[in-house]
């Protein structure tokens, strides 16, 4: 099976001058863990939750220089204000690493492992194809192995 039956064809994306405060609000109510960042046609990055929460952790060199310890979580929490007001630009990657859209699933997963990536871009010759989730693989998967089959247990409802 390749990546290009199972990706979501029309992702989201985000320019480099949007806000972070847009993004990040896409983040929450959506659940995207990362999004494209797109200059026309063109990819130019990839915008990922873990980005904005590099941006509050303090560097080696600042807690050296600073003395930040373990009681200074609050501060680096009211930093998260200051991160929502920049742009796109400021946070995101530019060396984006994709996957091709002929791709046989597992090997993109396997991409995905290797990076600790839950969501990659699909592009073809630096064209965005569509996003590629973690979850769309194991669902992929779980059908080819479990759709008709005897085996496969049904979902238990949980809490009712």
């Amino acid at each position: 099976m390749q990546v290009k039956e199972i990706m979501t064809k029309s992702p989201r994306t985000v320019t480099p001058d949007t806000g972070l405060l847009e993004v990040v609000s896409l983040m929450c109510l959506y659940r995207y863990s990362g999004l494209p960042v797109m200059e026309g046609e063109k990819m130019v990055g990839f915008i990922a939750e873990k980005d904005v929460f590099h941006r509050l952790f303090p560097t080696l060199e600042d807690m050296m220089s600073d003395g930040l310890g373990a009681g200074d979580y609050s501060n680096m929490m009211d930093k998260y204000k200051d991160v929502v007001n920049l742009k796109v630009s400021d946070l995101m990657a530019t060396d984006v690493i994709t996957v091709s859209p002929n791709q046989h699933i597992l090997q993109a997963a396997t991409t995905m492992v290797r990076h600790k990536f839950r969501r990659i871009p699909v592009a073809e010759a630096g064209v965005l194809q569509g996003m590629l989730s973690l979850g769309d693989v194991h669902k992929a998967i779980f059908q080819a192995n479990m759709a008709g089959s005897k085996t496969a247990t049904p979902p238990v409802a949980v809490g009712m």
